[in-house]
């Protein structure tokens, strides 16, 4: 990407990256290990600054140690002009307002939760509010929920419920019946919200860009979308087949930091 980037206007790209977590399992939160992994990641990136720094999956760690010493230490790279903005990212959604409500007005920029604003999960949207409040831009990362609202459906490793999964299955067979993709319509719904500053969508292929980009035009009305009428009967019997999963989710972190805000595990 550093080679890649020689050949772009810097200033017209918005350059993001993550700190604290640097393996499935290896976690390291300190202000030592964060403030080395931007420098290595700005000599890696071949760049004299990163737009968005953002601590990745607080919830494996100790939320005192994100307020107290993580979230300082990039405020002092941010001084220094090594960081434009400072984003916190996690999947449960308690772990935000912990933070929030214990660091100075202005230190956090962005949040990134994932999984939590889709067709099978509501429950970013109760969050709103308070967010808009503190003056925090809101990232909605995976409106497909990791693969759960695709026609061909998620990886094996998948944490979700078997139930929401299978909920999920038959939403995309429900599509693939009336001729519409799951994809296409989870993705309009999410883009639809302008309360979220950006939707963080993940993309293997041209092909797939090029999709993406062709259903948030739809979906925001810059272009006609032909399939309006079918889309739309589509999306109402989906929401039906996954209403009895609404809002259900899976653990992830540290016992104390799970959950929040409508959050249901099934057990």
């Amino acid at each position: 990407m550093g080679r890649g980037l020689q050949n772009l206007p810097r200033d017209q790209i918005i350059l993001a990256t993550k700190v604290g977590r640097y393996d499935k399992a290896k976690f390291d939160f300190s202000a030592a290990s964060v403030t080395q992994s931007v420098h290595d990641s700005l000599k890696r990136l071949q760049v004299d600054y990163i737009d968005l720094i953002q601590t990745h999956d607080i919830e494996f760690g100790h939320l005192d140690q994100v307020v107290n010493e993580t979230l300082p230490a990039l405020v002092k790279l941010k001084e220094q002009g090594l960081v434009r903005f400072i984003g916190i990212t996690g999947l449960p959604l308690k772990i935000f307002p912990y933070i929030l409500d214990r660091v100075p007005a202005g230190t956090v920029d962005t949040v990134l939760s994932y999984c939590h604003y889709s067709l099978n999960d509501q429950t970013l949207a109760d969050m709103v509010p308070y967010l808009k409040e503190k003056g925090v831009g809101i990232i909605n990362a995976s409106a497909l929920s990791m693969g759960l609202l695709t026609d061909q459906g998620p990886y094996d490793w998948h944490p979700a419920p078997q139930q929401l999964k299978d909920a999920c299955r038959k939403a995309a067979k429900c599509c693939s019946d009336q001729g519409v993709s799951l994809r296409k319509l989870a993705l309009q719904e999410a883009v639809k919200n302008s309360d979220m500053a950006t939707q963080l969508v993940g993309m293997g292929t041209i092909q797939e860009v090029q999709s993406n980009v062709q259903t948030v035009l739809e979906a925001l009305g810059l272009v006609e979308n032909k399939t309006a009428s079918q889309d739309a009967a589509a999306l109402k019997e989906v929401q039906s087949v996954l209403k009895p999963t609404q809002g259900v989710t899976w653990r992830s972190g540290k016992p104390e930091n799970e959950g929040g805000y409508g959050a249901i595990f099934l057990e």
